[in-house]
């Protein structure tokens, strides 16, 4: 039988928020080089909002999303400015609630995935701000 102590159970928090933070990185900085090294006219096959917006919207997004993904780990993995992680973690929920209103405002309804990173950023924001703070 096995006990759940306060350390088991920081071990297993700080390994969800690595975890956590591994998956946006994957999703924010691969989908936002994906993006700018993708033509778009192959972009908008895929995603229709892409022809139908300025192309400026898909190249300030995808380079926010890069740097949200890059932000979320970066800092924490470095130990170098660690504070910075919670504030990109909240970037890119903010960037997953614009996509949400934005695609649903179109009515579209494949934001299932946007809800998962909006969920994911803001576990990773909470818990490197209260629960598991990395130290410089």
């Amino acid at each position: 039988m096995t006990t759940t102590t306060p350390r088991n159970r920081s071990k297993g928090l700080n390994a969800g928020l690595w975890t956590a933070q591994g998956l946006l990185t994957l999703a924010f900085a691969g989908g936002g080089i994906w993006k700018l090294a993708t033509p778009r006219a192959q972009l908008a096959e895929i995603f229709p909002w892409v022809g139908d917006t300025p192309p400026a919207l898909l190249y300030v997004t995808s380079v926010f999303d890069i740097l949200g993904g890059i932000g979320v780990l970066l800092p924490a993995l470095t130990r170098v400015k660690p504070w910075l992680t919670p504030l990109a973690a909240l970037g890119c929920a903010a960037l997953q609630v614009s996509a949400i209103v934005f695609h649903l405002s179109r009515g579209e309804s494949g934001v299932a995935f946007n809800v998962v990173l909006l969920a994911l950023a803001l576990f990773v924001a909470w818990g490197r701000h209260r629960k598991a703070p990395i130290t410089a």
